[in-house]
């Protein structure tokens, strides 16, 4: 890894792909056949792009039972306790409808509504990612959403793979469905003659993916385009140069444009980290992909105090931040920019990616600058509640209607003075 000394403008953010002209087109194009030609093109692009002709696309109760089967008691116990983790912690997120009653007897509030119907893409194929269910499901649960469509491309066989099954049914999800890719999102955004639309799509997925929720969004609510995955260390002379290593290829081996960042004050720590990096990634089942992320988005970041190490790390604004240095408490409250910080030396980036409880569905190429991880609000709705008193209307309504005309909008002041407003502004 590159080892340079601190300089302003640091930063993690790389170019948006938004797919080539090609690939924009395709899935244009996909979408259309959708939304025209409903199972009819999902079979077709089912066969093309997964290679299989399915029958149904509706996973059976059987087959959730055989998948669940097909693991082990312990694997299955893994995933309930990573979902009752997951559960507890978002359960603390739900905001409750409120209401306030003025002394004139106006009564304004919020009203939370749970979305009805949420849609969760899940990769699949020769992957398996129980974890992007539980991370997906488990807030939109919390939440109160009543319907939870999970979608995901079925493997050679015709069948998505056990863990993901067995994820789906112990987070709770009511409908799943074999198909993948772009012509997943067009069914979930606009409905086909076996599924019905939802109101939001959430969930990772690989370019055509998307760039077809970009394509529906509008018509339906999305969660995020994600970009590659981002890990920031801010260590200090306390860390353990293996430990550092270990977790900045945890985040390298995801994709060949990960970015992986180690922000020290130590130089002897960075060196101590460049040697390790180089040594560990050789023994990757992932080296390739490791070795690329490494090679382009790599950098250890020398800085010669912490205040300027921190200034660093705000300046980044990481998808995940490690602290491992003196006092990780204290440094912790000055950071303004991350999506998920984990703290101390135990406290490595996968705890939270399966285990922990806080969602690893975060923003990424600097928007936690401005953005939240996946959490309840992302699946609940706010209304706002007026019940304007007789007395308040007495005592503003020439206020509003003047309001009104100022912005030169006479209908507005009229349906106001319709309630005799020249008579109660006398």
């Amino acid at each position: 890894m590159k080892i340079t000394r601190f300089a302003e403008g640091i930063s993690l953010k790389r170019s948006v792909d938004a797919g080539t002209a090609d690939q924009r087109k395709a899935v244009q194009d996909i979408i259309y056949a959708v939304r025209k030609n409903g199972d009819e093109a999902l079979h077709n692009f089912t066969e093309r792009f997964d290679g299989v002709r399915l029958d149904e696309f509706l996973v059976t109760e059987q087959e959730i039972e055989q998948a669940t089967a097909d693991l082990t008691e312990e694997q299955v116990a893994i995933i309930q306790e990573a979902a009752e983790n997951i559960r507890l912690f978002h359960e603390k997120q739900i905001r409750n409808s409120w209401i306030t009653t003025d002394e004139n007897g106006t009564m304004l509030g919020q009203k939370m509504t749970p979305l009805d119907a949420v849609g969760v893409y899940v990769p699949g194929g020769t992957a398996a990612y129980p974890s992007s269910v539980l991370m997906n499901v488990m807030p939109a649960k919390a939440a109160g959403v009543k319907r939870i469509v999970m979608v995901s491309p079925p493997g050679k066989d015709g069948k998505l793979t056990p863990a993901v099954l067995a994820a789906a049914k112990i987070a709770g999800v009511t409908e799943i469905y074999k198909i993948g890719g772009a012509q997943a999102i067009a069914a979930l955004a606009y409905g086909t003659e076996t599924i019905v639309h939802v109101d939001k799509i959430v969930g990772p997925g690989n370019i055509y993916v998307a760039l077809a929720k970009r394509e529906v969004f509008g018509d339906v609510a999305i969660d995020m385009i994600a970009g590659p995955s981002e890990i920031a260390v801010l260590a200090d002379d306390t860390a353990v140069a293996s430990e550092v290593a270990a977790d900045l290829l945890s985040q390298a081996e995801h994709d060949a444009r990960a970015c992986s960042v180690l922000v020290t004050t130590s130089m002897v720590l960075a060196t101590e980290v460049a040697k390790e990096v180089e040594k560990q990634v050789a023994l990757l089942p992932r080296r390739e992909i490791a070795e690329a992320a490494i090679k382009d988005y790599g950098r250890i970041v020398v800085c010669e105090n912490m205040e300027e190490a921190i200034g660093a790390v705000n300046e980044l604004a990481p998808e995940h931040l490690e602290i491992v240095t003196r006092d990780a408490l204290e440094v912790m409250a000055k950071i303004r920019h991350a999506g998920a910080i984990f703290i101390g030396r135990f406290s490595s980036e996968p705890v939270g990616d399966y285990f922990a409880g806080p969602n690893h569905v975060l923003p990424t190429n600097g928007t936690a600058r401005f953005s939240s991880p996946l959490n309840v609000d992302d699946f609940q709705k706010k209304s706002s509640i007026i019940m304007y008193s007789e007395t308040a209307f007495r005592q503003n309504a020439a206020k509003i209607a003047a309001f009104a005309r100022m912005e030169g909008l006479e209908a507005h002041a009229r349906a106001i003075e319709s309630r005799g407003v020249q008579e109660i502004g006398k």
